[in-house]
C-alpha cells in the first residue's frame, strides 16, 4: 500500500467567518469555491479548489488559528501574488532560511499560516 496523492488540506475557521475568508481565498489566491454536499453544508465552512489543490475550511467552535502548522502552496507567479496580498493588507513574510527556495508566509483573515512557494523550485522545504 502506498499513499498516491493528497486529497485536501483542512484548516479550521471560527463560526461565521466564511464571508471574511472568501475574499482572501477566492479573490486574492484565485481559488474557486466548490459546493459542499448538502449533508456537510449545514455545518458551515468552505471548500476551495485551484487545479488539483483543495483546501477545506471547517468551522470549529473552539477555534485557534494554525500559526505553525500550514499548507505549502506552489504558485506560478510568486511576486505577483506577494504584491496582490500586500495591496490587500496581508503582508508577506519572506523567508530566506533556505536560499535555494523563494517563499513567504502569510496569514489568512482568521490567522491561519500559509506558506507560498515559487513553482520553479522543485527542492524540498520545511
Amino acid at each position: 500500500m502506498t499513499i498516491t496523492k493528497l486529497d485536501h488540506v483542512q484548516l479550521a475557521i471560527p463560526p461565521g467567518s466564511e464571508d471574511s475568508c472568501r475574499p482572501f481565498y477566492v479573490g486574492l489566491l484565485g481559488m474557486t469555491e466548490v459546493k459542499k454536499p448538502d449533508i456537510l453544508a449545514k455545518r458551515g465552512g468552505l471548500w476551495l479548489r485551484s487545479g488539483p489543490v483543495e483546501i477545506h475550511l471547517g468551522v470549529e467552535a473552539d477555534f485557534r488559528p494554525a500559526r505553525k502548522a500550514h499548507p505549502g502552496l506552489r504558485v506560478s507567479d510568486l511576486d505577483e501574488l506577494a504584491k496582490r496580498l500586500a495591496s490587500a493588507g496581508y503582508a508577506p513574510k519572506w523567508d530566506t532560511d533556505l536560499p535555494h527556495i523563494r517563499r513567504f508566509h502569510v496569514s489568512d483573515p482568521v490567522g491561519n499560516r500559509l506558506e507560498i512557494i515559487e513553482e520553479a523550485n522543485q527542492a524540498g522545504h520545511a
